[in-house]
């Protein structure tokens, strides 16, 4: 019989010795045009200091806080996108974070906003929602490479993606950036903690993404680590991506926002009540006005446990 723990221990090593991008490049807040040239090349961009000390730890309160709720939920540690993995807007019933103000402190930030403003080039983008993932100690597989977008395919549905080509010329990776991801660390990033594996430059491909089987050492190795507390990964959603082994003793946790270019859009749901909507800033209000509950409803808000389609998360 194979010896689990001497292979957690051969891969703990092997992880320590190698895993991370190569020559990863990770900017300040302030390096806007360098922020915008990296994403357009690699798909993601990661941003250091985008968030103060403080900010630190009030998002990772709400994180541990949020965490406990849904693991009282599972005594199994079954997941949600496999053992031990968490959707944090697949857990809540709202879909979507937004209802906790440490999410909502995370859609408009001065460190992260004129970045996202000049990758679409205007600042008429709109929230699709707030979220995330978080993955246990003893997350020891590795997730399947996805992208979190593609092409509808079922006439009269939307499951991922809203566009479709009638002349079939086009697919939705043709196109600019329909709508990216902003990942939050509230811890660091490191080699052994379950680091979101990314595939530089795969948001414009139309390549069959591998599986695991098939999927090349450098690929499994290819993760964003180091990376420290308060750095922000923002990310092409089309671009290949995949959850790690957290063979650490603690909790990694990148909660989210998502947002959608001027011109893309698809069906939202609230995720924030009126009353919470009317203390943001003026661009958080403008970016969520289709997120907001009407005044006269009471959000309903809460978790549940249900497996969800592997094609989104890390």
């Amino acid at each position: 019989m194979p010896d689990n723990a001497a292979d957690g221990r051969d891969l703990r090593k092997h992880l320590l010795a190698n895993n991370g991008i190569v020559g990863l490049e990770i900017v300040e807040p302030d390096h806007v045009e360098r922020a915008v040239r990296l994403f357009r090349r690699d798909g993601f961009v990661v941003v250091a200091n985008a968030l103060t000390a403080g900010q630190i730890d009030f998002l990772r309160g709400g994180v541990l806080e949020v965490t406990d709720e849904i693991l009282a939920l599972d005594q199994a540690r079954a997941g949600n996108r496999g053992s031990r993995r968490y959707s944090f807007g697949g857990s809540s019933i709202t879909r979507s974070m937004l209802h906790r103000p440490e999410w909502q402190m995370l859609v408009d930030l001065p460190t992260v906003t004129p970045i996202i403003t000049a990758i679409f080039e205007s600042s008429d983008y709109m929230l699709r929602a707030a979220s995330g993932d978080f993955c246990l100690p003893g997350a020891v597989d590795y997730q399947r490479l996805h992208a979190d977008m593609g092409d509808r395919t079922i006439a009269g549905t939307t499951p991922f993606s809203s566009f479709h080509d009638p002349r079939g010329r086009l697919t939705v990776r043709d196109l600019p950036c329909p709508y990216l991801c902003a990942n939050f660390l509230p811890f660091d990033q490191t080699p052994l903690n379950g680091p979101t594996r990314q595939i530089p430059g795969t948001q414009h491909s139309r390549a069959r993404i591998p599986n695991l089987a098939d999927e090349p050492e450098w690929m499994r190795l290819s993760t964003v680590c180091p990376a420290p507390a308060g750095a922000v990964q923002i990310r092409d959603v089309r671009a290949w991506h995949g959850g790690t082994p957290n063979l650490s003793d603690d909790l990694r946790a990148i909660p989210n926002v998502e947002f959608y270019a001027p011109w893309f859009r698809e069906p939202i749901v609230p995720g924030i009540s009126y009353a919470d909507h009317r203390q943001l800033s003026a661009h958080a209000q403008r970016v969520t006005r289709f997120s907001v509950a009407d005044s006269s409803v009471e959000l309903d808000i809460g978790y549940e446990l249900n497996q969800l389609p592997e094609r989104s998360g890390s």
